[in-house]
């Protein structure tokens, strides 16, 4: 990996810096099964729904893709629907609020070789920038201290007020690449979501790492990565 080949990297948040994938999980399969449970459904929310569904991709579209998944419809709602509300949108609200309760309570620590490259990465002066569907990516990156590193945060509130639609389409890290000054061909998208990957192919980058923390390393290479591994740390000199 010869970082001075590039002039950027742009991170996703959830799974590659922070494990909070695993808090976002619990929080998806508490809010699913729950919901599952009340309408008479059998088959759970699973693992496997969480990488194939929802992973990666803007909270709203991650639960309208389980939900048809399931055959379930209702109708999408508004972002303002209260998180009792039997829309997609409403149950998007819903699962926010299992996340944050216990992001308040836990607190999260950054992956230690994810901090070695940052660390590596900001004595190099790259600039960086984080590319995250969440929506709470400000307060994740402020509870794990990681905040100081990037020059740019594209979350989801951003993307929503930009208009910029989701991963799997390639616009968010477009736009993060812009801000950065930087060309595309220029960056290296590191990500662990298959639709972020995706989203990196798409976006003619330079280079798109995969960061295997449960996806596979063979659907990371199918959904685009140039390179796999399973840490940051595997990407230092």
């Amino acid at each position: 990996m010869k970082w001075s080949d590039y002039r950027a990297a742009l991170f996703d948040l959830d799974g590659v810096l922070t494990p909070t994938t695993d808090l976002h999980m619990r929080a998806w399969s508490q809010m699913f099964n729950d919901y599952l449970r009340g309408r008479g459904v059998a088959e759970p929310f699973t693992d496997a729904d969480y990488f194939f569904y929802v992973d990666g991709k803007p909270r709203y579209e991650g639960v309208a893709s389980f939900l048809a998944s399931r055959g379930i419809a209702v109708p999408r709602g508004d972002a303002s629907d209260s998180p009792e509300t039997d829309s997609v949108c409403g149950l998007g609200n819903r699962k926010n609020e299992y996340f944050n309760q216990v992001l308040a309570r836990d607190g999260i620590d950054p992956y230690p070789g994810s901090v070695r490259l940052l660390d590596h990465l900001a004595g190099l002066e790259l600039p960086m920038a984080v590319v995250s569907s969440s929506q709470n990516a400000e307060a994740v990156l402020d509870a794990a201290g990681l905040t100081d590193y990037f020059a740019v945060v594209m979350d989801g509130v951003l993307a929503r007020e930009l208009g910029l639609p989701g991963k799997p389409e390639p616009d968010v890290f477009c736009e993060a690449a812009k801000l950065l000054e930087v060309p595309a061909d220029r960056a290296v998208v590191l990500e662990d979501a298959l639709s972020g990957v995706s989203a990196g192919a798409a976006g003619g980058f330079g280079l798109v790492v995969g960061i295997d923390r449960g996806a596979g390393a063979e659907a990371l290479e199918a959904a685009g990565a140039d390179l796999v591994v399973s840490d940051c740390e595997e990407l230092l000199p």
